[in-house]
């Protein structure tokens, strides 16, 4: 199984709409795929129908408490499965008081890399939608994680703000997790009308290079209403141009697996 973090400290930046539409697009493609809420704000799990998600018996908050707490825990437990072919382990605001509680725990950066562990014969790819933060949670899911995506939006302080989480992964590569790659940094919400969206994008692929995915994911409000149907863009539009870019983009995914990993997804230091 490749544990797939799409992590980045700003918010709004598409990391739900990215891990619902490239999990979905994965499994299109004959993958079995588990997306997994780590945001304790829920957005991906009412992305996908869950509009509810404090009402939910058993989430990613109720595995890793157990797991804190030395009791066994059944790894499926509380995983749901969507119409469109991908698995679901939804998080509620119960995941903000663990947050808290990691902060005292043994091995607290593994709790999550912990759980992972027990599924990683039933699934080809995993898929971890983190919150806006650099907190432990996030800490845990970069930890767990074999290959980190980082949406980030075509403007200039999002852009901007990308050396800090790259130093962040560099150092839990270097201290905790010596597999961790970076796939790639990843242009969402771009308006290709725009000169201005077309100079952000030509400022990261000067300043990052090879590490900047080719895809780029359009600005669309056809993505923004997908998150009240419950449903992919592949459901929802699947002949426009935002469901052509996430197909782009599982392609791409898929082609970085296919090959040996290159010096610039391992090489974070640089």
């Amino acid at each position: 199984m490749k544990t797939i973090a799409l992590a980045n400290q700003k918010g709004g930046v598409a990391k739900s709409t990215t891990a619902a539409n490239l999990g979905i697009g994965l499994a299109r493609h004959g993958k079995k795929v588990l997306l997994i809420d780590a945001d304790p704000q829920a957005n991906l799990t009412q992305m996908l129908g869950w509009q509810q998600p404090d009402d939910l018996p058993i989430t990613l908050s109720t595995q890793m408490e157990q797991i804190i707490m030395d009791e066994p825990f059944s790894p499926t437990a509380g995983i749901l499965s969507h119409s469109e072919g991908v698995h679901l382990l939804p998080a509620n605001i119960e995941l903000a008081s663990v947050e808290v509680t990691l902060v005292n725990t043994m091995s607290r950066e593994t709790i999550l890399r912990q759980y992972l562990s027990s599924l990683r014969n039933q699934y080809d790819y995993a898929l971890i939608d983190c919150s806006p933060s650099l907190g432990m949670i996030t800490i845990n899911a970069l930890t767990a994680a074999n290959s980190v995506v980082i949406p980030v939006q075509a403007h200039y302080l999002p852009a901007k703000g990308l050396e800090q989480l790259l130093r962040t992964i560099a150092k839990v590569k270097k201290q905790l997790n010596p597999q961790l790659n970076l796939d790639g940094i990843l242009l969402t919400m771009v308006d290709g009308r725009t000169n201005f969206a077309k100079e952000i994008g030509t400022l990261l692929r000067s300043t990052y290079g090879a590490k900047v995915l080719r895809t780029e994911i359009p600005q669309s409000v056809r993505l923004a209403e997908t998150s009240v149907e419950g449903k992919s863009i592949y459901a929802y539009e699947p002949h426009g141009k935002a469901a052509g870019a996430y197909e782009s983009l599982t392609k791409e995914v898929l082609s970085l697996d296919e090959r040996e990993p290159k010096k610039h997804r391992s090489d974070l230091t640089r």
